[in-house]
């Protein structure tokens, strides 16, 4: 019973592990801990990651996407960004007077 005990302890401590990693936090707090989701988004962010290393964006872009795909400060909808990096019809944005 002992040993029992302690292997499902040892996977309960496994669970607490994705508050140590913030991307995987910050995926489940915007999908409210729902698998489905929480798999198209990180396949979105890897997406985004290969279309970013393999044809290098103009840095206007990744801002502006950046920008767009937030849902607050902390937070990055990666399905929103993938996408919007991937639109051909943005526009650069006119430079902003100071």
């Amino acid at each position: 019973m002992a040993a029992i005990a302690l292997i499902a302890w040892a996977g309960e401590g496994h669970a607490v592990a994705p508050l140590y990693d913030p991307v995987i936090l910050n995926v489940g707090i915007n999908c409210q801990w729902q698998r489905s989701c929480e798999r198209h988004q990180l396949k979105a962010m890897s997406s985004a990651h290969d279309f970013i290393a393999r044809s290098h964006p103009p840095l206007w872009r990744i801002r502006l996407c950046n920008r767009n795909a937030r849902r607050s400060i902390s937070r990055i909808d990666w399905i929103g960004f993938d996408n919007c990096l991937r639109n051909g019809r943005l526009a650069r944005p006119a430079p902003q007077r100071r």
